[in-house]
């Protein structure tokens, strides 16, 4: 079913949700995105660094009175219980691609829930930075980005995949990769260009240093 678009930009946008996040985590993306959108309890985080949303998106049960009241104007309440807040957000934004902000920490489940609403949009360029880590799903097809030598590269299935990756120290081919099966943690880039051949959902992890690089590499092309 359809839903009514609530942002469109042609720039990237950043989504912030409710988890816990580090105190600069917004003012260090200023520069990165046109402009940001609460996701329920994430509209508290923007609260508190000064920054108004274009939006606020979400069934809205978690959210202080103060920022209630403060961003009033911008409130879009989605009151079904049958998708997460942070599904009916991506649902209702268009823009080459999302950051998002506040959505690792905290609870496991909810962790895992972010993962398979990923996994279900993964025509999408969706990147989820924390004070750590910056991932994304590659592209079916070649995603392909350069790091320095021994830059981490974590190579994780989101489910079944077919997947070639070179540039990296342990390199492979072809080689059908599932959560429950073959996986590739904490891999390191050989120095140069690295490239990742699949067909299907696989999350790639970097260091939070190269969010620049994660959101170049993310972009869908067309």
């Amino acid at each position: 079913m359809s839903v009514e678009t609530i942002v469109s930009s042609p720039n990237i946008v950043c989504l912030v949700g409710g988890a816990p996040i580090e105190d600069t985590a917004i003012s260090t993306v200023l520069d990165e995105v046109s402009l940001f959108i609460g996701v329920d309890k994430g509209a508290d985080h923007l609260l508190s660094a000064g920054v108004k949303p274009a939006a606020v998106i979400g069934d809205l049960d978690s959210l202080s009175e103060h920022a209630r009241a403060t961003f009033a104007a911008v409130l879009c309440q989605v009151e079904e219980q049958s998708t997460t807040d942070f599904e009916k957000a991506l649902a209702r934004v268009v823009a080459p691609a999302i950051l998002c902000l506040g959505f690792t920490g905290g609870r496991i489940d909810h962790v895992l829930s972010v993962l398979n609403v990923m996994a279900r949009n993964a025509d999408r360029a969706i990147i989820l930075a924390d004070e750590n880590d910056v991932c994304f799903l590659a592209r079916v097809g070649k995603t392909s980005f350069s790091a320095p030598r021994q830059t981490r590269v974590s190579v994780m299935p989101l489910g079944p995949a077919t997947v070639t990756v070179t540039g990296l120290e342990w390199p492979f081919a072809n080689q059908l990769m599932t959560p429950a099966d073959f996986t590739s943690p904490s891999n390191a880039a050989l120095g140069g260009e690295v490239t990742i051949d699949t067909d299907g959902p696989v999350l790639l992890t970097l260091p939070r240093m190269f969010l620049q690089i994660a959101l170049k590499a993310a972009v869908r092309e067309g």
